[in-house]
């Protein structure tokens, strides 16, 4: 991540995001999102809530092993933002790489997010399934 973005006050909620994510830990999270946030997933075009949230966040670590979210490019506006990333990882069940490219467009409100839309390849998502 470049420039004074990675100090913008969403950013750092995204960087929240990332660190419960790649430590299987989702303890911080009601304190990013907004209670009634809506978080909604390319992969299966549902919505869903931030308790539904935190329990994939640790499903996803049952996984994928090391993750690491790298290449973050980062866009900041009033009331948003996005982030591309890579998440690179072990697929837990054979020692495989996992590689998925993604982008997250929150909308951010009394410093929480309150929407999350996250946008992930459907054959790269499906490395996780196999």
């Amino acid at each position: 991540m470049q420039g004074s973005a990675k100090d913008h006050e969403y950013v750092k909620l995204l960087d929240r995001i990332i660190a419960a994510a790649e430590a299987g830990d989702p303890s911080d999270i009601d304190n990013v999102y907004a209670p009634d946030a809506v978080i909604w997933h390319s992969h299966d075009g549902k919505e869903s809530t931030v308790e539904q949230n935190k329990k994939l966040l640790v499903a996803i670590d049952r996984i994928i092993a090391d993750r690491v979210y790298d290449d973050r490019r980062v866009w900041v506006w009033d009331g948003g933002v996005a982030q591309t990333h890579t998440l690179r990882g072990t697929r837990r069940s054979d020692g495989a790489p996992i590689e998925l490219h993604a982008i997250v467009v929150c909308q951010v409100s009394d410093g929480r997010i309150t929407r999350l839309d996250e946008y992930i390849d459907p054959e790269e998502s499906a490395q996780m399934r196999r």
